[in-house]
Protein backbone atom coordinates (compact mmCIF):
# COMPACT_ATOMS: atom_id res chain seq x y z
CA UNK A 1 0.00 0.00 0.00
CA UNK A 2 1.44 3.33 -1.23
CA UNK A 3 1.66 6.05 1.58
CA UNK A 4 0.15 9.39 1.85
CA UNK A 5 0.99 13.00 4.09
CA UNK A 6 -2.59 14.09 6.00
CA UNK A 7 -1.42 17.73 5.09
CA UNK A 8 1.72 19.44 5.68
CA UNK A 9 1.60 18.40 9.71
CA UNK A 10 0.06 15.09 9.72
CA UNK A 11 1.12 11.53 9.93
CA UNK A 12 2.38 9.29 6.77
CA UNK A 13 -0.59 7.18 6.47
CA UNK A 14 -2.32 4.25 4.45
CA UNK A 15 -3.37 5.82 1.17
CA UNK A 16 -6.72 3.97 1.48
CA UNK A 17 -7.74 3.90 5.56
CA UNK A 18 -10.29 1.87 7.84
CA UNK A 19 -13.56 3.24 8.69
CA UNK A 20 -14.55 1.23 11.76
CA UNK A 21 -17.71 2.39 12.37
CA UNK A 22 -19.68 -0.54 10.53
CA UNK A 23 -18.07 -3.20 12.57
CA UNK A 24 -20.45 -3.40 15.44
CA UNK A 25 -22.32 0.16 14.80
CA UNK A 26 -24.93 2.00 12.48
CA UNK A 27 -24.76 -0.63 9.54
CA UNK A 28 -26.24 -3.55 10.08
CA UNK A 29 -25.90 -6.43 12.57
CA UNK A 30 -22.46 -6.55 14.61
CA UNK A 31 -19.79 -8.79 13.50
CA UNK A 32 -19.07 -11.28 16.18
CA UNK A 33 -15.82 -9.85 18.22
CA UNK A 34 -12.94 -12.27 17.13
CA UNK A 35 -14.24 -11.53 13.20
CA UNK A 36 -14.31 -8.03 13.51
CA UNK A 37 -10.52 -8.41 15.37
CA UNK A 38 -9.28 -10.58 12.76
CA UNK A 39 -10.61 -8.13 9.87
CA UNK A 40 -9.16 -5.32 11.24
CA UNK A 41 -5.59 -7.67 11.56
CA UNK A 42 -5.69 -8.57 7.93
CA UNK A 43 -6.65 -4.79 6.45
CA UNK A 44 -3.22 -4.30 8.21
CA UNK A 45 -1.35 -7.42 7.26
CA UNK A 46 -2.51 -5.65 3.68
CA UNK A 47 -0.84 -2.50 4.01
CA UNK A 48 -3.41 -0.44 6.16
CA UNK A 49 -1.97 2.11 8.67
CA UNK A 50 -4.89 4.24 9.19
CA UNK A 51 -8.15 3.45 11.35
CA UNK A 52 -10.53 5.48 11.99
CA UNK A 53 -13.09 5.43 15.52
CA UNK A 54 -14.72 7.40 17.89
CA UNK A 55 -16.59 7.13 21.09
CA UNK A 56 -19.80 7.65 20.16
CA UNK A 57 -19.68 3.73 17.80
CA UNK A 58 -21.61 1.89 20.03
CA UNK A 59 -21.18 3.99 22.24
CA UNK A 60 -17.87 3.34 23.86
CA UNK A 61 -17.44 -0.50 22.10
CA UNK A 62 -16.12 0.47 18.95
CA UNK A 63 -13.16 2.18 20.44
CA UNK A 64 -12.70 -1.05 22.68
CA UNK A 65 -12.96 -3.43 19.34
CA UNK A 66 -10.02 -1.10 18.11
CA UNK A 67 -7.99 -1.08 20.80
CA UNK A 68 -8.10 -5.05 21.15
CA UNK A 69 -7.59 -5.37 17.43
CA UNK A 70 -4.42 -3.26 17.34
CA UNK A 71 -2.77 -3.35 20.30
CA UNK A 72 -0.33 -5.95 19.06
CA UNK A 73 0.47 -3.27 16.49
CA UNK A 74 -0.13 -0.23 18.02
CA UNK A 75 3.03 1.08 16.87
CA UNK A 76 2.87 0.26 13.28
CA UNK A 77 -0.68 2.27 12.90
CA UNK A 78 -2.13 5.79 13.23
CA UNK A 79 -5.58 5.47 14.93
CA UNK A 80 -8.17 8.26 15.11
CA UNK A 81 -11.01 8.93 17.44
CA UNK A 82 -13.65 11.33 18.60
CA UNK A 83 -15.17 13.83 21.16
CA UNK A 84 -17.94 15.76 20.93
CA UNK A 85 -21.37 14.38 22.06
CA UNK A 86 -22.95 13.92 25.53
CA UNK A 87 -21.87 11.02 27.46
CA UNK A 88 -20.71 9.61 23.57
CA UNK A 89 -24.27 9.39 22.37
CA UNK A 90 -25.36 11.95 19.09
CA UNK A 91 -29.15 11.18 20.18
CA UNK A 92 -29.04 13.30 23.83
CA UNK A 93 -26.93 16.51 21.96
CA UNK A 94 -23.71 17.52 21.50
CA UNK A 95 -21.15 18.28 24.40
CA UNK A 96 -17.65 19.87 23.70
CA UNK A 97 -17.10 21.49 27.02
CA UNK A 98 -13.23 21.68 28.09
CA UNK A 99 -14.04 19.37 30.93
CA UNK A 100 -15.87 16.73 29.53
CA UNK A 101 -13.38 16.62 26.44
CA UNK A 102 -10.72 15.93 28.55
CA UNK A 103 -12.27 13.27 30.23
CA UNK A 104 -13.16 11.59 26.93
CA UNK A 105 -9.55 11.46 25.87
CA UNK A 106 -8.87 9.43 29.21
CA UNK A 107 -11.75 6.64 28.75
CA UNK A 108 -10.36 6.64 24.91
CA UNK A 109 -6.84 6.41 25.83
CA UNK A 110 -8.09 3.25 28.33
CA UNK A 111 -10.18 1.60 25.68
CA UNK A 112 -7.84 1.54 23.05
CA UNK A 113 -4.86 0.76 25.33
CA UNK A 114 -2.42 3.00 24.03
CA UNK A 115 -0.76 5.72 25.75
CA UNK A 116 -1.63 8.22 23.09
CA UNK A 117 -4.45 9.22 20.12
CA UNK A 118 -3.09 9.62 17.20
CA UNK A 119 -5.20 12.08 15.86
CA UNK A 120 -8.27 13.65 18.18
CA UNK A 121 -11.24 15.05 16.37
CA UNK A 122 -14.20 17.15 17.73
CA UNK A 123 -16.99 15.12 16.00
CA UNK A 124 -19.22 17.88 15.31
CA UNK A 125 -19.05 21.83 15.92
CA UNK A 126 -21.00 22.79 19.30
CA UNK A 127 -22.16 26.07 19.04
CA UNK A 128 -22.68 26.11 22.94
CA UNK A 129 -18.46 25.48 23.37
CA UNK A 130 -16.21 28.07 21.36
CA UNK A 131 -14.06 26.24 19.03
CA UNK A 132 -11.27 28.36 20.61
CA UNK A 133 -11.64 27.10 23.82
CA UNK A 134 -12.32 23.34 22.23
CA UNK A 135 -8.76 24.15 20.21
CA UNK A 136 -7.16 25.10 23.44
CA UNK A 137 -8.11 22.36 25.24
CA UNK A 138 -6.93 20.02 22.56
CA UNK A 139 -3.90 21.78 22.48
CA UNK A 140 -3.41 21.40 26.36
CA UNK A 141 -3.65 17.64 25.79
CA UNK A 142 -1.28 17.79 22.87
CA UNK A 143 1.37 19.57 25.47
CA UNK A 144 0.57 16.57 27.94
CA UNK A 145 1.62 14.35 25.10
CA UNK A 146 -1.79 12.27 25.82
CA UNK A 147 -2.71 13.49 21.56
CA UNK A 148 -0.45 13.98 18.76
CA UNK A 149 -2.63 15.90 16.54
CA UNK A 150 -6.25 17.67 16.04
CA UNK A 151 -9.19 17.00 13.86
CA UNK A 152 -11.95 18.70 12.86
CA UNK A 153 -15.12 16.77 11.20
CA UNK A 154 -18.25 18.24 9.20
CA UNK A 155 -16.77 21.89 10.44
CA UNK A 156 -17.17 24.95 8.43
CA UNK A 157 -15.10 26.91 6.99
CA UNK A 158 -15.12 29.56 9.46
CA UNK A 159 -14.63 27.12 12.35
CA UNK A 160 -11.85 25.70 10.81
CA UNK A 161 -10.11 28.75 10.41
CA UNK A 162 -10.52 30.06 13.96
CA UNK A 163 -9.56 26.50 15.44
CA UNK A 164 -6.54 26.64 13.29
CA UNK A 165 -5.32 30.06 14.83
CA UNK A 166 -5.53 28.59 18.30
CA UNK A 167 -3.98 25.10 17.37
CA UNK A 168 -2.92 24.03 14.29
CA UNK A 169 -5.76 21.63 12.78
CA UNK A 170 -4.29 18.61 11.06
CA UNK A 171 -6.78 16.87 9.30
CA UNK A 172 -10.63 17.03 7.98
CA UNK A 173 -12.73 14.34 8.31
CA UNK A 174 -16.32 14.85 6.27
CA UNK A 175 -18.54 13.77 3.79
CA UNK A 176 -17.12 13.79 0.87
CA UNK A 177 -18.18 11.51 -2.66
CA UNK A 178 -19.42 11.40 -6.05
CA UNK A 179 -22.20 12.38 -5.11
CA UNK A 180 -21.97 14.53 -2.65
CA UNK A 181 -19.20 17.07 -3.51
CA UNK A 182 -19.90 20.30 -1.34
CA UNK A 183 -16.61 20.30 0.01
CA UNK A 184 -15.32 21.35 -2.94
CA UNK A 185 -16.63 25.01 -2.68
CA UNK A 186 -15.35 26.40 0.34
CA UNK A 187 -13.35 23.42 2.40
CA UNK A 188 -11.29 21.86 -0.17
CA UNK A 189 -9.41 25.10 -0.86
CA UNK A 190 -9.38 26.50 3.39
CA UNK A 191 -7.85 22.87 3.85
CA UNK A 192 -5.69 23.51 0.98
CA UNK A 193 -4.59 27.14 2.10
CA UNK A 194 -3.66 25.80 5.48
CA UNK A 195 -2.13 22.30 4.84
CA UNK A 196 -4.67 20.82 6.29
CA UNK A 197 -5.38 16.61 5.36
CA UNK A 198 -8.79 15.72 4.20
CA UNK A 199 -10.31 12.39 5.50
CA UNK A 200 -13.72 11.25 3.48
CA UNK A 201 -15.76 9.28 5.40
CA UNK A 202 -19.07 7.73 3.08
CA UNK A 203 -16.86 7.58 0.19
CA UNK A 204 -19.06 4.71 -1.12
CA UNK A 205 -22.27 6.86 0.10
CA UNK A 206 -23.29 4.03 2.55
CA UNK A 207 -22.83 2.01 0.36
CA UNK A 208 -25.00 2.46 -3.09
CA UNK A 209 -22.00 3.82 -5.00
CA UNK A 210 -21.09 0.13 -5.21
CA UNK A 211 -24.15 -0.69 -7.45
CA UNK A 212 -24.84 -3.62 -5.17
CA UNK A 213 -27.86 -1.96 -4.14
CA UNK A 214 -30.42 -0.80 -5.45
CA UNK A 215 -34.82 0.17 -4.89
CA UNK A 216 -35.76 -3.44 -3.89
CA UNK A 217 -33.08 -3.44 -1.04
CA UNK A 218 -33.87 -3.41 2.59
CA UNK A 219 -31.74 -2.99 5.26
CA UNK A 220 -32.16 -4.88 8.48
CA UNK A 221 -32.59 -4.81 12.20
CA UNK A 222 -32.28 -1.60 14.49
CA UNK A 223 -28.56 -0.89 14.05
CA UNK A 224 -28.59 -0.26 10.38
CA UNK A 225 -29.53 3.55 10.36
CA UNK A 226 -29.23 3.66 6.39
CA UNK A 227 -33.24 2.78 6.56
CA UNK A 228 -33.96 6.15 7.86
CA UNK A 229 -31.05 7.98 5.11
CA UNK A 230 -33.55 10.51 3.04
CA UNK A 231 -31.31 10.03 0.01
CA UNK A 232 -31.34 6.25 0.62
CA UNK A 233 -35.96 5.90 0.69
CA UNK A 234 -36.62 3.61 -1.97
CA UNK A 235 -37.41 6.30 -4.10
CA UNK A 236 -34.18 7.70 -3.92
CA UNK A 237 -32.91 4.75 -4.75
CA UNK A 238 -34.51 4.20 -8.12
CA UNK A 239 -33.96 7.98 -8.73
CA UNK A 240 -30.15 8.05 -8.03
CA UNK A 241 -29.45 5.05 -10.32
CA UNK A 242 -28.01 7.17 -12.75
CA UNK A 243 -25.10 8.13 -10.66
CA UNK A 244 -24.44 4.39 -10.75
CA UNK A 245 -24.72 3.64 -13.99
CA UNK A 246 -22.22 6.18 -14.53
CA UNK A 247 -19.59 5.39 -11.95
CA UNK A 248 -20.53 1.45 -13.54
CA UNK A 249 -19.74 2.76 -16.73
CA UNK A 250 -16.31 4.14 -15.84
CA UNK A 251 -15.22 0.78 -13.98
CA UNK A 252 -16.25 -1.35 -17.08
CA UNK A 253 -13.64 0.95 -19.07
CA UNK A 254 -11.04 0.57 -16.23
CA UNK A 255 -11.74 -3.35 -15.66
CA UNK A 256 -12.29 -2.21 -12.17
CA UNK A 257 -15.15 -1.98 -9.84
CA UNK A 258 -17.81 0.58 -9.00
CA UNK A 259 -16.38 0.82 -5.60
CA UNK A 260 -12.60 1.22 -6.85
CA UNK A 261 -13.71 3.97 -9.12
CA UNK A 262 -15.31 5.65 -6.36
CA UNK A 263 -12.66 5.49 -4.15
CA UNK A 264 -9.52 5.78 -6.78
CA UNK A 265 -11.65 9.56 -7.99
CA UNK A 266 -11.44 10.88 -4.70
CA UNK A 267 -7.40 9.83 -4.35
CA UNK A 268 -7.35 11.53 -7.25
CA UNK A 269 -8.85 15.09 -6.34
CA UNK A 270 -5.77 15.82 -4.15
CA UNK A 271 -2.82 14.09 -3.05
CA UNK A 272 -3.80 14.56 1.19
CA UNK A 273 -6.89 12.79 0.79
CA UNK A 274 -7.21 9.99 2.47
CA UNK A 275 -10.73 8.34 1.98
CA UNK A 276 -11.55 5.50 4.49
CA UNK A 277 -13.92 2.98 3.05
CA UNK A 278 -15.98 0.25 6.02
CA UNK A 279 -16.67 -3.24 5.21
CA UNK A 280 -17.44 -6.25 7.18
CA UNK A 281 -15.89 -8.76 4.70
CA UNK A 282 -12.75 -9.13 4.20
CA UNK A 283 -12.95 -9.58 -0.04
CA UNK A 284 -14.62 -6.06 0.12
CA UNK A 285 -11.32 -5.04 1.70
CA UNK A 286 -9.51 -6.24 -0.35
CA UNK A 287 -11.51 -4.95 -3.15
CA UNK A 288 -11.22 -0.90 -2.03
CA UNK A 289 -7.52 -1.52 -1.11
CA UNK A 290 -7.05 -2.47 -4.63
CA UNK A 291 -8.43 1.00 -5.51
CA UNK A 292 -4.95 2.28 -4.94
CA UNK A 293 -3.68 0.94 -7.66
CA UNK A 294 -6.23 3.01 -9.84
CA UNK A 295 -4.86 6.32 -11.49
CA UNK A 296 -7.20 8.80 -13.60
CA UNK A 297 -5.40 11.14 -16.30
CA UNK A 298 -7.00 14.92 -16.07
CA UNK A 299 -8.59 14.44 -19.36
CA UNK A 300 -10.43 11.44 -17.42
CA UNK A 301 -11.11 13.31 -14.61
CA UNK A 302 -12.67 16.37 -17.15
CA UNK A 303 -14.97 13.75 -18.53
CA UNK A 304 -16.08 12.41 -15.12
CA UNK A 305 -16.69 15.72 -14.07
CA UNK A 306 -19.12 16.32 -17.26
CA UNK A 307 -20.90 13.55 -16.82
CA UNK A 308 -21.85 14.02 -13.08
CA UNK A 309 -22.41 17.83 -13.89
CA UNK A 310 -25.41 16.35 -15.76
CA UNK A 311 -26.98 13.98 -12.81
CA UNK A 312 -29.02 15.47 -10.64
CA UNK A 313 -28.97 14.13 -7.37
CA UNK A 314 -31.83 13.19 -4.94
CA UNK A 315 -32.68 13.41 -1.05
CA UNK A 316 -30.60 15.17 1.35
CA UNK A 317 -27.69 13.10 2.79
CA UNK A 318 -29.08 13.85 7.01
CA UNK A 319 -32.38 15.25 8.23
CA UNK A 320 -33.80 16.34 11.20
CA UNK A 321 -31.32 16.60 14.17
CA UNK A 322 -28.22 15.01 12.34
CA UNK A 323 -28.64 17.32 9.33
CA UNK A 324 -28.68 20.51 11.50
CA UNK A 325 -25.03 19.55 13.02
CA UNK A 326 -23.36 19.06 9.26
CA UNK A 327 -22.19 21.76 6.51
CA UNK A 328 -24.05 21.56 3.52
Amino acid sequence: MIKRKLGQRGPDVSAIGFGCMGLNYHRGPAMERGDAIALLRAAHERGVTFFDTAEAYGPFTNEDLVGEALAPIRDEVVIATKFGFKDGRPDVGLDSRPERIRVVVEEALRRLRTDRIDIFYQHRVDPAAPIEEVAGTVKDLIDAGKVLHFGLSEADADSIRRAHAVQPVTVLQSEYSLWWRNPEREILPILEELGIGFVPYSPLGRGFLTGKMDENTSFEGGNDHRKTNPRLSAENRKANQPVVDAIEAIAARRKATAAQVAIAWLMARKPWIVPIPGTTKLHRLEENIAAADITFTSEELAEIDSVFSGIEIHGDRYSGTSAARVTR
